[in-house]
Order: C-alpha cells, then structure tokens, then sequence
C-alpha cells in the first residue's frame, strides 16, 4: 500500500535541496500553516552552511518531493518515490528546477512612492550622501510616507509583498524605517503585522526608528536618540510588534556612540540587534554589532580586518546586498570570499527599498551576487535560502528541502540551477509553493487562495 499525501512535485531535471547532510526534522504537531500564523512564534532554523560546506548546494538530479501537511515527507529519486507515494494533487516542474523558497533577510517593503528620479541624478553624477543632504533620500520616503493614510500604506504594501513572491520569496525580514516617528513606525510595523497575518509571505519584523534622524531633530540629536530608546523601542517590543531592532551606523547617519544607545535600549527590551553597518566608510560599525551581540551586520562594503574579525569571534551574520551596490554603482564591494574563508555564515539579501535597491527578485540578486561579490551560484543559493532563513526569527526549518522542512518551493524554468548565475534577464518562476499550497502560478489572472 502507497503512502497517501496532499502534493507531489514531479519532473524536475534538478532539486536544489540546499541540504548536502541531508537532514531529517521532526515536524511540530499540527500543520506548518497553522504554525506560522500562531503566536508566539518559536524559531526552529537548521544550522547555516559554512566555509566550504556552503558550495555544496544538495542538488538530486530527477527527483522528486512529498508534501503532508504543509511538510515535506520526503526527496528522493522520482520512480523510488512513486513507490512510496501516491496524492491526487501533484505539480510538474517540466524538466526544470525546484530549490527552496528564497528567504529574504534585509527588505524596507512598507513606504509609498518610489524614488526613481534619484536614480537618474545618480547616473547624472550626483552621490548618495549629496541627494540625501539636500532632503532626498530617506528623507524623501520619511515625508510621503508621513502624508500617506494607512489604507493606501496597507494596499501598497500588499502589492509588493504578492510581487515578492512572484519573484519566489516567501519569507522576508522586513523594515519599518521611513516614519521616524512614534506614530508612524507603530504604523509601518502594524502594516506588516496585518500582511503577515493575511500571508502568503511570511515575515520577521524589525523596528528601523533609527534609521535617520528626521528634520524636526537635526538641532537636537540626541533628543531623536532618547526617543527611540526610550519610547519607540519599548513600545514596539511591549506590543509584540517587532522582534529586532536595526541601526543605521555609518557616515552621514547614525555615530557608533548613538547606536549603542540604540542597540542597548534594544537588548534591554527584550530584541534581537541588527546594524546597517560601514556601507559608506569604515566607522566601527560591525565593531559594534559584535560587541552588542547582534545577530546580522548588513551592508559591509567598508568593513575593516578588525570588524571581520570581531564578527566571527561573535557570531554575527553578514548580510551582503550586491542589488544596492549594482544601484549605487559603487566600485567597492563587500569581501564575500574574506568571509567564507574566515567561517561567518554569508547571507545575501535584495535590499529591496525605494530609492537604492528596487529589486524585488532574488534570482536576480543570486545572480549579481557571483557577478559583483564573486560567489559561486551554489554559494549565492545557500546564503539566500538556508543561510539566511537562519538569521529569521520564523517557524522552521525553511530555506531547504529536507525531511521535517516547511514545505516552501519554488519550481524555476531553467534547466539546471547554473542557470542563477548564469542567466539575467528573464523571469525564471513558475510557481511558489507555500507551506505546501500552490500560492503563486505564472500566468494566472489571480493568486491562489
């Protein structure tokens, strides 16, 4: 007698398992849908890949999966596994390639207009810091943002998290940042709280009060920093609307003294740490992140020997974004193979924002990670999938596709997972599958229920 489960996907040239120690995980009681809606939300990540580990990226040729209850009972080869199984519902990835739900661990999806004008001054010559300078910039965001009701914020944010996961995202870190205030960051991370309940796309939210200090306390800095320490902060924790907190440290920011008051207040509150950190020049910033103990320092372009250094002695994540550098076209980027060398699990992530990085696709960011960080498409799959699904305070193991995993796939129309790195142009997605359900199909006129 065959095993009965709720989904088969069939007819792949390739699995991407992203699990070369091939893993076996005890499932929760109850289904992975019903405990990615719940709360509170206990993190179960499968360890990152590290060193050379991370070039291994568990590709099976001709297999298949089982899917039960929003789990993968099982990959194995497709005629060993038709044996086994049998399900009245299955999936055909027609000779492509199925990999795990991207995870995107650095993403700013809740503002209202986009700053395309600001591109066009870059590319006209004007730099990053001078756009922000003269009110553009983060800025620009913060003031639409502020003028903007919550209907539209609610309905724009739905919009791009469904783009998002056309793209085959289906877990993300995602930001507050352009309110820099206390009524309208509650605001931004009540938005995600919504979306997040109202899914597909999983998301970890993260308080980003500190990401500029706005107009209103340009004479008065420190009166901005005391307010998201003392109050902002706080009350996002109290009301169990983020579960990290971010700072912006760099030039023309945020000073490492006042984002240690911030990282401090964070730790005190009961959040995890994150620290933009050294994108511009190099201040000290992922110093800091190791020194408060956080768990990613992103950006990094600047990062010194002795930041990379204090990194791995704590554990801190790097969290790299080629899709910012590719937009700022900056020349400098952050030194990928340094890190893999020295042990630190590498993630990368979209960046995905209004001004500097409006690139909602990870195979694109796989891509442009081998082409401007040099890693190998197997190591540029495994720092956004399982590596990063790691630095996600999220119901796990996701990010690979192993025994016990939650169930999210994505099935590629590429005919072997090279193709990431290799190819730049076309839309690979077929279809996301999400916590075992058909949530995304290309070509259809509406998303799945």
């Amino acid at each position: 007698m065959k095993e009965t489960v709720d989904l088969l996907v069939l007819d792949a040239a390739e699995v991407v398992t992203v699990a070369p120690d091939r893993p076996v995980f005890a499932p929760p009681s109850g289904s992975a849908t019903d405990t990615a809606r719940s709360a509170p939300r206990p993190r179960s990540a499968a360890p990152p890949l590290l060193g050379a580990a991370m070039d291994d990226a568990g590709v099976l040729a001709a297999a298949a999966i089982a899917v039960r209850d929003g789990r993968i009972v099982a990959v194995d080869e497709q005629s060993a596994l038709l044996s086994r199984f049998e399900s009245a519902a299955t999936v055909s990835a027609r000779g492509g390639v199925v990999a795990p739900g991207f995870c995107d661990a650095h993403t700013h999806p809740v503002f209202d207009v986009t700053r395309e004008r600001e591109f066009d001054l870059r590319c006209r010559g004007r730099s990053y810091e001078e756009i922000t300078a003269a009110g553009g910039g983060i800025f620009s965001s913060v003031s639409t943002l502020r003028g903007a009701g919550r209907a539209r914020l609610a309905e724009k944010l739905a919009t791009r998290l469904r783009t998002l996961l056309a793209c085959g995202t289906t877990s993300i870190e995602a930001k507050s940042g352009y309110g820099l205030s206390l009524e309208s960051e509650l605001l931004s991370l009540e938005l995600l709280a919504e979306a997040d309940a109202a899914g597909p796309v999983d998301i970890d939210p993260t308080c980003l009060a500190a990401h500029q200090v706005p107009p209103e306390f340009q004479q008065d800095r420190q009166a901005y920093v005391r307010l998201v320490a003392e109050t902002i902060l706080p009350e996002a924790a109290r009301r169990g609307l983020a579960r990290s907190a971010d700072v912006f440290c760099d030039r023309g920011a945020f000073t490492v003294d006042e984002a240690r008051v911030v990282l401090e207040a964070a730790r005190a509150a009961g959040l995890e740490r994150r620290v933009h950190a050294d994108e511009l020049a190099p201040v000290g910033a992922a110093e800091l992140a190791a020194e408060c103990g956080a768990q990613t320092a992103d950006h990094l372009v600047h990062v010194s020997d002795a930041g990379l250094a204090a990194l791995q002695r704590a554990g801190t994540a790097p969290v790299l974004l080629p899709g910012t550098c590719f937009s700022l076209r900056t020349r400098a980027t952050a030194p990928a193979r340094r890190m893999i060398e020295a042990g630190l699990p590498l993630v990368i992530a979209s960046d995905f924002n209004p001004g500097t990085s409006h690139i909602p696709s990870m195979p694109v960011i796989v891509a442009l990670a081998c082409s401007l960080l040099g890693l190998t498409v197997a190591e540029a799959i495994v720092a956004a999938t399982r590596n990063a699904a790691a630095t996600l305070g999220l119901p796990g193991p996701r990010g690979l596709l192993a025994p016990g995993a939650i169930a999210d796939l994505v099935v590629l129309d590429l005919p072997s997972h090279l193709f990431l790195g290799y190819q730049l142009g076309p839309d690979p997605v077929v279809a996301v599958i999400k916590d075992g359900r058909l949530a995304y199909l290309r070509g259809q006129p509406r998303f799945p229920a």
